[in-house]
């Protein structure tokens, strides 16, 4: 009877045992999940938490860890960043479409927010339109600025104190001014249309110091939001002809009607060949901030997609499984969809050696 017992009782542990781990798996109906906190870039908003055919990193992940509440916000990648950096908000991944702004922001700072950066996707700058853009019959790679010129098109790109698409657009047309040997492309089309005042020019390197209050002086030829997200609608709806925005952005809109001109290599920051050409333009961030620490330098670069996992993270263990998927194939087939270019194997570089067990053996 003894050994009888003992057996049943072991038996009645292990099922418990089972039981308990199923529920912590499985959570029934009406439990508390746990939040993930995402933040995101805006061009990443779709793949990462809301793709019209459901297949995104948020539903994927949620449906092997049904207990987890994963919550996806999105925003220009400077200005979620600061949301970290300087308001404190709780973050378990951080995803930025500008790879050298975790290093600048949040690593190589006194007061570090994070250890490591993966650069995981690349994209391009595009210039989008729709059937109803004034003179999209005629735009072509050889006139796409002449066209923006005439008086009675209207344009818009993202405020570059805020986000990447925004200061990239800046130095996209900086560099069409060489290309194209124009020099007043970009004068005709963001100083004469904005308080930017000053573009320096040394060592065959082309500055533009852009104020921290960026106005649009004139709002009947151009418009300007804090992410370029945020201008899709205006384009689709006819309020303004032309947009500068990613191409994954403008390929998750062909719907709806978007189109887009592909830019010339040497201009767009897709092409890797033409690094040392990008960087011969910089923007300055905050140029007027009286405070030097929020005076920020960016050097021209092929768009590369970072991602970290901040030391404020609440769940880090669970935010290496979410960096997990987003860099092997399922979620760079996810990445592919969106219209962006997976990086594989992803690369870290100088930070491999701060990239947590997990997914440090996944990069390069």
């Amino acid at each position: 009877m003894r050994r009888s017992t003992k057996i049943q009782i072991a038996l009645l542990n292990g099922i418990l045992l089972v039981f308990s781990i199923l529920t912590l798996i499985f959570m029934q109906p009406g439990q508390e999940r746990i939040p993930l906190n995402v933040f995101v870039a805006g061009s990443l908003a779709e793949p990462f938490g809301d793709m019209p055919d459901g297949n995104d990193l948020e539903r994927l992940f949620e449906s092997t860890h049904p207990n987890i509440d994963v919550r996806i916000s999105s925003g220009g990648s400077a200005e979620m960043i600061r949301r970290i950096t300087d308001l404190g908000q709780p973050c378990d991944v951080l995803a930025s479409a500008d790879f050298s702004l975790i290093p600048s922001m949040m690593i190589n700072v006194t007061e570090k927010t994070a250890d490591f950066v993966i650069g995981f996707a690349r994209n391009s700058l595009v210039l989008a339109f729709t059937a109803k853009s004034m003179y999209a019959g005629e735009l072509n790679s050889s006139n796409w600025y002449d066209i923006l010129r005439r008086p009675d098109v209207k344009f818009g790109f993202s405020n570059p104190n805020n986000d990447p698409c925004g200061y990239r657009t800046m130095m996209l047309l900086l560099l069409a001014e060489r290309y194209y040997d124009d020099r007043a492309i970009f004068d005709d089309l963001v100083m004469a249309n904005t308080n930017i005042g000053n573009v320096t020019v040394s060592d065959g390197v082309m500055t533009v110091a852009i104020p921290s209050e960026l106005v649009v002086t004139d709002t009947s030829k151009l418009m300007m939001r804090s992410a370029e997200v945020e201008l899709t609608s205006a384009l689709e709806s006819g309020s303004i002809d032309y947009l500068f925005i990613y191409r994954s952005v403008a390929i998750r809109h062909s719907s709806s009607g978007m189109r887009y001109l592909e830019l010339p290599r040497q201009i767009n920051f897709n092409d890797t060949s033409f690094w040392e050409d990008y960087e011969t333009v910089r923007v300055i961030q905050f140029c007027d901030n009286p405070y030097p620490s929020k005076v920020r330098i960016v050097i021209g670069a092929p768009i590369i997609y970072g991602v970290t996992i901040p030391k404020n993270a609440e769940h880090e263990a669970l935010a290496v499984e979410f960096v997990r998927l987003l860099i092997t194939a399922q979620g760079q087939g996810v990445l592919r969809s969106a219209g962006l270019e997976p990086i594989n194997p992803s690369y870290a570089g100088y930070w491999k050696t701060y990239v947590p067990r997990g997914l440090s053996e996944l990069v390069r």
